[in-house]
């Protein structure tokens, strides 16, 4: 494992996204396509089905504490997906124990905590370089690939909570909730009512790899930042946006993505909005990769200490794409590893594919930095020597999922469609993972 790595609309809310949706205008009409004019209709994403904001629209000040009937919603929906997945985890330790011969299930600990999760239970109780070698027998260890955001954030907690694992699931539920109320946010400003934020946030819930919000991985931490980091950028909110974009880049090294997709957003919109002055506080979220890089260098005397764990660890050195997806579809069909590991290799390549068509059809509605953050997910994590963690990838891509939510409210078979195709792909993801049978 890698760390770079609904309620259905009634019909007349459906109608209203499938024929009031305006068309995109051309590039005479509208020169920035990042942001909708008064009077002027919002690009969207066509290729997606993703209508802009409507006519007249006007970005308004994000509502960060209130909640509305929509946010509430979100909510419920997050909470019981919640539950289907304790409920998974439980029924998993009870089937697949350890032992065939068991009559006791596995600790809870053990059946939620497993492979990235040990990395950040070391580094937040024993730091990244112990001074007691006991704490880190394993030569193989390579903790510094993993940016310090969850383990910082996991220490904390564990004083208030006692228990590590307890800490962990924690932080990922209450991270969960503010990346879902942000992402449906989000959705509300392109989508159609209540219905698109609900629609965006189920599909994000019952996705293959939804499983991985729920334990203690730091993916839904960093989304907890990256999402209203985004949101407030659309808002013109450029130094809340730094702000929150410097904890991401804190937790993960794809926070850099983010702000790469903030900068070139600000080039689209700033001027025409006079906000150029704003410019230097996207300098900050570089200041914690930085940072780190240099607390590695004075204990390691290597600038890119983090990197070098990566290739150590899971084969993270530089390869050509077109070397990259060879070596993966051999590993995928060439029948040279066992039938575990050739399913998720398999699994990789085609969210590889999905990527690469998500990012197609932003470039063509010409969203340029979702577009940009996508991309440089998929150079950063297909030109390994193989593909590894795209699927989980795919839960840090906002537009990939509110772009689904367009397709799925055209019609309700569109969503039985891809409900049938993911929700069974989630919980087979979550019972291998429970399981200890997760293979990649």
């Amino acid at each position: 494992m890698s760390p770079i790595e609904q309620d259905a609309p009634d019909a007349q809310e459906v109608r209203g996204v499938r024929d009031g949706a305006p068309a995109a205008p051309g590039p005479a009409a509208l020169p920035d396509p990042a942001l909708p004019r008064p009077g002027l209709p919002g690009p969207g994403l066509p290729g997606l089905g993703l209508p802009g904001p409507g006519p007249g629209a006007r970005p308004r000040r994000p509502r960060i504490l209130r909640l509305d009937a929509a946010d509430r919603d979100v909510l419920t929906l997050y909470l019981f997906t919640r539950v289907a997945l304790l409920l998974t985890a439980y029924c998993a330790a009870w089937l697949f124990p350890p032992d065939s011969e068991a009559h006791r299930p596995e600790p809870f600990a053990s059946v939620v905590g497993r492979w990235d999760w040990n990395h950040f239970l070391h580094i937040a109780r024993d730091g990244y370089f112990p001074d007691d070698p006991a704490a880190r027998p394993d030569e193989w260890d390579n903790r510094e690939a993993f940016f310090p955001g969850f383990p910082l954030a996991l220490r904390a907690l564990h004083l208030l909570v006692g228990d590590w694992t307890a800490a962990g699931l924690l932080i990922s539920l209450v991270a969960g909730a503010v990346a879902v109320l942000a992402l449906g946010r989000i959705a509300r400003l392109h989508l159609s009512g209540a219905a698109g934020a609900r629609r965006a946030v189920l599909l994000l819930l019952v996705s293959p790899c939804a499983v991985f919000l729920a334990v203690g991985y730091s993916e839904s931490l960093f989304l907890a930042f990256a999402l209203p980091a985004w949101l407030a950028a659309r808002h013109h909110e450029w130094r809340l946006a730094a702000l929150l974009a410097v904890c991401a880049t804190t937790v993960r090294v794809t926070g850099l993505f983010l702000v790469a997709a903030l900068v070139v957003h600000f080039a689209l919109t700033a001027r025409r909005h006079g906000m150029l002055r704003r410019l230097p506080w996207l300098a900050l979220p570089a200041l914690p990769p930085l940072l780190y890089s240099w607390y590695l260098h004075a204990h390691t005397g290597d600038w890119m200490a983090w990197k070098h764990a990566q290739e150590r660890g899971w084969y993270r050195r530089f390869h050509s794409p077109w070397d990259s997806w060879s070596t993966t579809w051999q590993a995928a069909f060439g029948h040279g590893y066992t039938t575990p590991y050739a399913l998720v290799w398999q699994a990789e390549l085609v969210a590889m594919v999905v990527g690469l068509v998500t990012t197609v059809l932003l470039v063509r509605a010409r969203r340029r930095p979702e577009a940009v953050y996508i991309a440089l997910s998929l150079w950063a994590l297909g030109t390994s020597y193989w593909y590894m963690s795209i699927p989980r990838a795919t839960l840090l891509w906002w537009p990939l999922w509110i772009g689904l939510a367009s397709w799925t409210l055209r019609g309700p078979r569109r969503l039985a469609a891809w409900l049938c195709l993911s929700a069974p792909l989630s919980a087979v993801l979550a019972v291998t993972y429970f399981s200890g049978r997760w293979a990649g």
